[in-house]
């Protein structure tokens, strides 16, 4: 994980967390040896006390061993009270061992040598055994007696006493080493806690030295350089190359400023480009208003010479109108002329037909005439076969019958060339009613023609009259476009003026946004050139 990314929220955070632990692990550390401490010196204190009230019942026994003791001569010395004293005499003896065995537990519970106790109470015991049974032979109403048992028991109890002395002495030096231990341990302890407390701060403030100063740096640093690159921007220059290598939130403001300047220089070149359009624009229109002007001046003199062609054409167009009037005249005379030739054509094919048709009937009867020229021949034919056969009787029959073969032979080839003659002439009669009837057809057509020319040639008359109202109109357009250009001129000198000034506009504007510098480009110089 990289730190740098981490919000600038979550960097203080985490250093306000390492000093808050780093306060709760001294407190802590502290408390704990505070605690340890308390403890310690609770448990020393116990063993102290445990001690004490060991020595207490110690001493507790050394008093009722000297009662035990002074029982045992009130015994001897008090003969009349001896039962009496022999009952405290071992009544102290029960106690001295209780206090004894009560001390020993005392001990124990804290761990000190109970031996000197064992051997203490061994040799109180057996005193006080040798101590009843000096008694045994005791009369309490001898002196001597008393003398006596005195004088057998004297001195076995400083062995007692100095057993449970030296019990006493033992356990207060046990009590002055252990207080004298815990005093050693508590100055170690405090000592100890002193170190790591000490340590614990130490190393506190220098990781919180160190951490103060890398997360300084890490603010100041991208910070400063966000405002040297606003600087830079509010210079004008838009060229600076801006790194974002962290997500906190100075990398989030870098990267604000590097869309900003992204979108500036984006919106600078937009502006320049623009504005080297819209100068260029500007001279091409006041070019163009030049030219516009020259061609507005072209064509008021092209509408003088445009109403003066008009004139003429007006004037031709009148002619043109009457010329097509007496067309329309001729061309009805024309359509009379062409309807009584049609008339007379038709006269003409129904004449041809009739010819046709009586043709045809004179073939039919040279077809007849032939028929019986053939049927003549046959018959000759037949009579000069029987004048053969007849012999010298039919002779002069086979003469005529010869002549007569001879006859209708002639009259067979007269009739085949009049066949010939009338087939051509019907053939002839047959082409010739045709040509007749395609005369006709030209005729209507020629007719219907004629009448389509005249309908035309009225209609020419009439679109003549129409287009002479027009011309009227196109005068009358043409004298108002020549107003118009006039006004179309001032017009052109007024958008020459306003492109002159938006030039002006322009090369300011190209001013203005030359003071920014792109990536890749140096301060951009107005190089606007102004009208021509």
């Amino acid at each position: 994980m990289n730190l740098a990314n981490l919000r600038i929220a979550v960097r203080l955070g985490l250093l306000g967390g390492f000093v808050f632990v780093a306060l709760v692990a001294v407190g802590v550390g502290g408390w704990s040896a505070i605690a340890s401490g308390n403890a310690r010196s609770a448990a020393a204190l116990e063993r102290a006390s445990i001690l004490s009230d060991a020595i207490d019942t110690t001493r507790s026994a050394q008093v009722e061993f000297k009662n035990q003791v002074q029982a045992f001569k009130n015994i001897l010395m008090r003969g009349a009270e001896a039962e009496k004293y022999t009952a405290a005499f071992k009544k102290s003896a029960a106690l001295t061992d209780s206090e004894l065995g009560k001390a020993k537990e005392l001990m124990a519970k804290v761990g000190v040598a109970t031996a000197l106790v064992d051997d203490t109470l061994h040799a109180h015991q057996e005193m006080s055994g040798k101590f009843l049974q000096a008694l045994a032979p005791y009369q309490p109403d001898s002196p001597d007696s008393a003398r006596a048992v005195d004088a057998s028991v004297r001195s076995i109890d400083r062995a007692p006493t100095k057993k449970i002395d030296d019990i006493v002495l033992f356990i207060e030096g046990e009590s002055h080493r252990l207080l004298a231990g815990m005093a050693e341990e508590r100055e170690t302890a405090q000592r100890r806690s002193a170190i790591i407390l000490f340590g614990v701060v130490a190393t506190t403030l220098v990781v919180g030295g160190l951490a103060v100063a890398w997360l300084a740096r890490s603010i100041t640093t991208p910070l400063n350089a966000a405002i040297a690159i606003a600087q830079t921007v509010a210079s004008g220059d838009l060229s600076a190359e801006i790194e974002v290598s962290s997500t906190d939130e100075i990398g989030t403001l870098l990267d604000a400023l590097k869309h900003m300047q992204d979108s500036l220089a984006g919106i600078v070149s937009k502006v320049r480009a623009g504005t080297e359009a819209i100068a260029n624009a500007s001279q091409e229109i006041a070019s163009g208003n030049l030219d516009l002007s020259a061609r507005t001046e072209e064509q008021a003199s092209s509408l003088s010479e445009t109403a003066a062609s008009m004139g003429q054409l007006t004037a031709t167009v009148k002619q043109n109108g009457e010329n097509a009037n007496q067309a329309s005249t001729l061309a009805g005379n024309a359509s009379q002329v062409a309807v009584r030739g049609g008339e007379a054509v038709a006269q003409v094919i129904d004449t041809m037909g009739s010819i046709n048709e009586s043709s045809k009937k004179i073939v039919d009867i040279i077809g007849v005439i032939d028929g019986i020229a053939f049927q003549t021949n046959i018959l000759a034919l037949n009579a000069a076969v029987e004048a053969a056969r007849a012999g010298e009787q039919g002779r002069g029959f086979a003469v005529v019958a010869s002549e007569v073969r001879n006859l209708a032979q002639r009259s067979a080839a007269a009739a085949k060339e009049i066949k010939e003659l009338i087939s051509d002439s019907v053939a002839k009669v047959e082409t010739g009613s045709r040509l007749v009837g395609q005369a006709g057809s030209t005729m209507d057509d020629v007719v219907a023609s004629v009448r389509s020319v005249s309908t035309i040639i009225s209609e020419i008359a009439v679109a003549s009259g129409t287009q002479n109202e027009g011309i009227d109109q196109v005068n009358i357009a043409i004298a108002q476009m020549d107003s118009v250009t006039q006004q179309n001129a001032a017009l052109v000198e007024e958008a020459a003026a306003a492109a002159e000034a938006m030039q002006q506009q322009a090369l300011s504007l190209a001013e203005a946004v030359s003071v920014f510098k792109i990536a890749g480009h140096q301060r951009h110089a107005v190089a606007l050139r102004g009208p021509v």
